[in-house]
Parts: C-alpha cells; structure tokens; sequence
C-alpha cells in the first residue's frame, strides 16, 4: 500500500513504533526493526520496552533490565530511539496511550511538522488486534507495518478491514528465534554466552551473564547497578 510523502509541498516525516516485553531483545527484533526501518522509509524507530502488559500473566524481567538491554542492542544505529514512556507510566500499558502521548509530545517539538506514525507489529499481534484496548481508535492514528507469520502474507482480520485499519506489509524471511526459547535455554543453564551472535547480541549476552538473568541460580552477588 502507498503512502503520501508530502503535504502541502512538504515532506512528511515517517516514525516507527515497536512495542513488545523484549524479555529478552533478540536477534529476530533487531532484523524486524532493521527490516521496517528500511522499507518504510523511516527517519526514526522507536522501541519500547512494555511497563505492565496487561495480556501478559507470567512474571517479566525487571523493566529496567529489559530496557538496559534493548539499548545495548540498538546503540549502534542514531534512527533507533529508546523510548521509556510506558516502564516510566503507572497502571496498564496500553498501546493507544503510548501513541497519544508520542503524538503530544511530538507536535509540541515539532508544531506544524505532519508526521506519518507506523505501528511495528507481527500476524500474531494483528490477528488479536481487536482485542486491544481502544484498537478503534488507535487505527486512527497509525499504519499498522506487519510482518507475515514466517515469511507467508500477511492475512487481514475480517474486523479490521471493515474498521477501515491501514496496513502495509513488511518482507521478513522466517524468524528462528524467540524470547520464549531464549529463557528455556537459560533456565535450562546455557551460559548467554553461547547464544551470541546469533540469537541475542553479544552486548546483550553479557548483560544477561553479568546480571544472573533468567538463569535457574543467579551470581551469588551484589547486583551492579543498572
């Protein structure tokens, strides 16, 4: 799908949104961020570690951590952007919230600069869109930049196409990695160490290593500060 470029003569500034628990970053995510960066065309990607997921029941690494190795994984590229706003906001974090307050604050920095806001999300999380809170009205403010399910096209949700939602699809070849077996492995007692480069960061290792995370019996020490 083809998006305008330019208003009133002006160009418009793109900005990328990637959400998710990051419990841990990986490899996968740095590929899908890599991926929409450079097929949308856009001038930043903001990552944003989730606050309290309100889907989620089982117990996340401290929010802290989470975004201390989010930033490791992306320092390397000034169009990545650690965004904290919602491990820094109270209550549930829902993403129409986050984007509200991303909007607010833009025009504020930018009065009079149009930007175009895309949503960085995968066939699983569009499937369940409408599950979201306030989804509606969050179509309204985002194109929703899908990456297919391992690589296969990305199939619209019945509901979301008669709610007018604007989707564009992002080519990925299949992910062989997730945060899920990435803590099974660790649990298990698999250094970090061993994962990288291919599956998390070399950075990313250390810092899981270093903090004893996820690991069945954490360094019998202090913890350093983060």
């Amino acid at each position: 799908m083809a998006f305008e470029s330019l208003r009133a003569g002006r160009r418009v500034r793109r900005i990328g949104l990637f959400g998710g628990s990051f419990d841990p970053v990986h490899q996968a995510h740095r590929e899908l961020a890599d991926a929409a960066l450079a097929q949308l065309g856009l001038d930043e990607l903001r990552w944003i570690p989730v606050g309290r997921a309100w889907q989620k029941t089982r117990q996340m690494a401290p929010a802290a951590h989470r975004a201390a190795m989010v930033g490791l994984a992306i320092g390397d590229n000034p169009a990545f952007v650690l965004e904290r706003c919602e491990i820094e906001r109270d209550g549930p974090s829902y993403t129409l919230d986050t984007v509200a307050e991303l909007q607010r604050r833009d025009g504020q920095r930018h009065p009079g600069e149009p930007a175009d806001w895309f949503l960085i999300i995968g066939q699983d999380q569009l499937a369940n869109f409408a599950t979201w809170h306030g989804w509606r009205d969050l179509l309204g403010r985002v194109v929703l930049a899908v990456a297919g399910r391992d690589g296969d096209a990305v199939q619209m949700p019945v509901a979301l196409a008669e709610a007018g939602a604007r989707v564009v699809p992002l080519a990925m070849m299949p992910m062989t990695v997730s945060s899920t077996e990435l803590r099974t492995r660790l649990a298990a007692g698999e250094p970090a160490s061993s994962l990288a480069p291919r599956m998390v960061a070399p950075a990313v290792a250390g810092y899981i290593e270093r903090h004893g995370l996820y690991h069945p019996h954490p360094p019998n020490t202090e913890q350093e500060r983060i």
